[in-house]
């Protein structure tokens, strides 16, 4: 069995120490610098020992979950502390200002860049689950940066937890991510803003609120501590991708004062089209 340690013990920390213990492949320790976090994963089995200073040097892997604007300056920090045969990676959502953060390090290539894409809104230790990783992918962004060894043990503990890894550079990823993940979070925290700015009875706002709404303003209850770091660090992206909303939703208000209802049928025929994308993807990445 190989020696994990985790740093930072949340959902995606805490989701990992206890798939990782449930595979029989791996003894999980960890640490979180909030003192009531690392206790709750204590009490809850998210670890099966607290991960001290000393037991660094000893460990096999070491996974940084932590907010993205902590991850260049601990990635150096743990880069230096571990030893020569410890391969580190993180879980963040963001990945270019870390590739910058520690391309000239000496020990660059014991580091693997890592997204799991994985989640949900909730947050803390309470919130982890040992299924979460399941069926799911995980993005190396990168690849050739890392040494061959610590690619093969950062992969082969994903396929324990029951996902598939793929390869791109970061700047692909920030890229990519800004659309499928950022703008669905900024659309929810923008949404939940203008229903509960105009509706201030909130009685109403949930006496009415459908299966529709619950759904769209699902990621509104995500922990602002999480993203506010990600929308920061990937500002320059994400405003790209918000442009472009912008401009189509100008385009539609434009339809509806003018009451051009064939147009709007139109484009909602066309944007149904995204039903089918996704299916696609999902036979491909061999989900139901």
């Amino acid at each position: 069995m190989k020696n994990v340690g985790i740093i930072g013990l949340g959902l995606i920390g805490g989701s990992y120490g206890l798939a990782l213990k449930e595979s029989g492949k791996y003894r999980v320790f960890g640490t979180d610098r909030d003192g009531k976090h690392l206790q709750k994963a204590i009490e809850l089995g998210l670890v099966d020992d607290v991960l001290s200073e000393d037991m660094l040097e000893h460990t096999d892997l070491l996974i940084l979950a932590v907010p993205v604007d902590r991850l260049p300056g601990l990635a150096v920090e743990f880069l230096e502390k571990t030893g020569d045969t410890t391969w580190v990676f993180d879980t963040g959502s963001i990945k270019r200002n870390l590739s910058e953060a520690i391309d000239n390090h000496p020990s660059r290539r014991r580091f693997v860049l890592s997204h799991p894409i994985a989640g949900t809104e909730y947050s803390g230790p309470q919130a982890a689950k040992k299924e979460l990783f399941r069926g799911k992918i995980n993005i190396i962004t990168d690849p050739q940066r890392s040494s061959p060894e610590a690619l093969a043990e950062v992969t082969a503990l994903h396929e324990a937890i029951g996902m598939k890894n793929y390869y791109m550079s970061s700047a692909e990823h920030d890229k990519h991510i800004a659309y499928v993940s950022h703008l669905s979070h900024v659309s929810a925290f923008v949404l939940g803003q203008t229903v509960l700015e105009i509706e201030q009875d909130e009685d109403n706002i949930f006496l009415m609120a459908g299966s529709g709404f619950a759904s769209t303003v699902r990621l509104a209850k995500s922990s602002p501590e999480t993203w506010t770091p990600i929308f920061g660090e990937n500002r320059h992206e994400i405003l790209k991708v918000l442009q472009a909303y912008r401009k189509n939703l100008d385009a539609f208000i434009a339809l509806l004062e003018s009451d051009k209802r064939e147009e709007i049928f139109h484009i909602l025929q066309q944007v149904n089209r995204i039903g089918k994308v996704i299916d696609r993807i999902n036979r491909k990445n061999g989900k139901s």
